[in-house]
């Protein structure tokens, strides 16, 4: 039911909600990020200050933005999407990243100009404060149904997934789990059967870990991904570009391959327009454009300019979508195995870890070590986003207890099937577009009203043409 749910609502609706309505806003505000991007760049490199402890820069904010978005979905996403449909998917993972960057810039820009100060105090923002204060209370419904649907579609519930399925593939066949002593006594004591024991130990060690940073509120969350985003996204480049190298001959045919799928019309219009929606289904998990959580995060930057915030919101997807998954399809498209699982079941991760295991010597534990990396580096942000909806709905404390909730859940989606983690968040997902992407073309008018205001003020300083 959940799946049959998800693919209805992330079919057709979702694709010309995210993607008709994200080239609206590319063409409404002048292509604006294209026109921007060195003005965007030039926003990024100034010095980034806060007003109080409690708040992060727009650049932590960015970093944490890229934390949650370049995570698993930038692998297992990516491998997902090349399995459901083929080369020609990342193309159209391509045009999302384009068109994703506008339809970020509109989100810092309005997440900013409509944040506000919660009952202790801090700032918050996020596409609930723009629903109330931007369309007013008759929409107020509105942004209940986002903060509700943030609150379960932000549970990392594919990230827990695929890091267990990772570390399974690698350090939990069953021939290791059958000589394991240990398992095995438990497995027998406890009635369970080892390798969803294994599963549940894994989800186990995932939310201890999650815990000791999110505890430490959105300063710590934030400390951790500036410094953590930049090293894994280099290290990650440096296996992929050993990858590309290795196989240099066969790079020009990847790239092909994946322009000629990508308008392949032999099956017909149908399948042309399937592709299409996987490719942007796939990316709406990985850059998050439109689904509104980057509102949450920015809303929480002590910038009060608008534009500037915006600017520097746009360069998300660019970083996940356009740099990152591109990595991920090249390694995979040169050296991955497309099979379906032994049983049947859907791949996402494993073909990955294949991947750079055959292409790299030892190469399946250093993608574990990035893995790991992605997967805790997105559960860190999105534990916050989820918590800020909380916070929305039931107020300062109920959303502190949430923290609780969404670390104990960790622990269950690490061991449910890949198809109904997959289903469940692309619901979710779904439910939080909806309310996003509809708040961002009726407050369309406002952005650029805030450009105006932007050209007018600070003009000599960063140039907006």
């Amino acid at each position: 039911m959940i799946n049959t749910l998800a693919d209805f609502l992330c079919g057709y609706p979702l694709f010309i909600l995210l993607i008709g309505g994200g080239f609206f806003l590319f063409f409404h505000s002048g292509m604006v990020s294209l026109r921007c991007l060195p003005a965007s760049l030039r926003v990024l490199r100034e010095k980034q200050t806060r007003s109080s402890g409690e708040q992060i820069s727009s650049l932590e904010a960015l970093a944490s933005v890229v934390a949650a978005t370049v995570g698993m979905g930038n692998i297992a996403g990516v491998a997902i999407a090349l399995v459901m449909g083929g080369p020609g998917a990342i193309f159209w993972m391509w045009v999302s990243a384009l068109v994703g960057m506008s339809t970020k810039f509109h989100e810092g820009v309005l997440t900013t100009r409509y944040k506000t100060n919660t009952s202790d105090g801090r700032i918050a923002g996020g596409t609930m404060y723009m629903i109330d204060r931007g369309l007013g209370s008759r929409w107020h419904w509105l942004a209940v149904t986002f903060a509700v649907a943030g609150m379960f579609g932000t549970l990392c519930i594919m990230n827990a997934n695929q890091l267990t399925e990772a570390l399974m593939t690698i350090f939990a066949s069953p021939e290791s789990l059958a000589s394991n002593h240990v398992v095995s006594y438990m497995a027998e004591t406890s009635s369970i059967a080892p390798d969803t024991l294994m599963r549940l130990l894994i989800g186990v060690a995932i939310a201890l870990t999650v815990t000791l940073v999110t505890i430490g509120g959105i300063r710590r969350i934030a400390s951790v991904a500036s410094w953590l985003v930049p090293f894994m996204v280099v290290v990650y480049f440096m296996l992929v570009t050993y990858i590309i190298i290795s196989n240099i001959g066969q790079v020009p045919g990847v790239f092909r391959s994946i322009f000629a799928e990508a308008f392949n019309l032999r099956a017909g219009w149908g399948a042309l327009a399937g592709i299409a929606i996987i490719g942007a289904r796939r990316a709406a998990l990985v850059n998050d454009a439109g689904v509104g959580t980057a509102t949450i995060m920015h809303g929480a930057s002590s910038n009060n300019s608008p534009v500037r915030e915006g600017l520097v919101a746009m360069l998300g997807p660019g970083i996940d979508s356009g740099f990152v998954c591109t990595l991920t399809a090249l390694a995979l498209l040169l050296c991955g195995d497309f099979s379906s699982g032994a049983d049947g079941s859907l791949r996402g991760l494993s073909i990955a870890v294949d991947a750079f295991g055959r292409a790299i010597p030892g190469g399946e534990y250093m993608l574990m070590a990035i893995v790991l990396c992605f997967a805790l580096s997105s559960m860190f942000s999105y534990s916050f986003y989820g918590t800020r909806c909380a916070s929305y709905l039931f107020g300062e404390r109920a959303g502190r207890c949430y923290l609780w909730f969404f670390i104990a859940t960790l622990v269950v989606f690490a061991v449910i099937p890949l198809g109904m983690a997959v289903g469940f968040c692309d619901l979710f997902y779904a439910l939080m577009a909806f309310p996003t992407m509809i708040t961002l073309l009726m407050l369309r008018k406002e952005v650029l009203e805030e450009i105006r205001l932007f050209r007018q003020k600070d003009s000599e300083k960063i140039v907006i043409s």
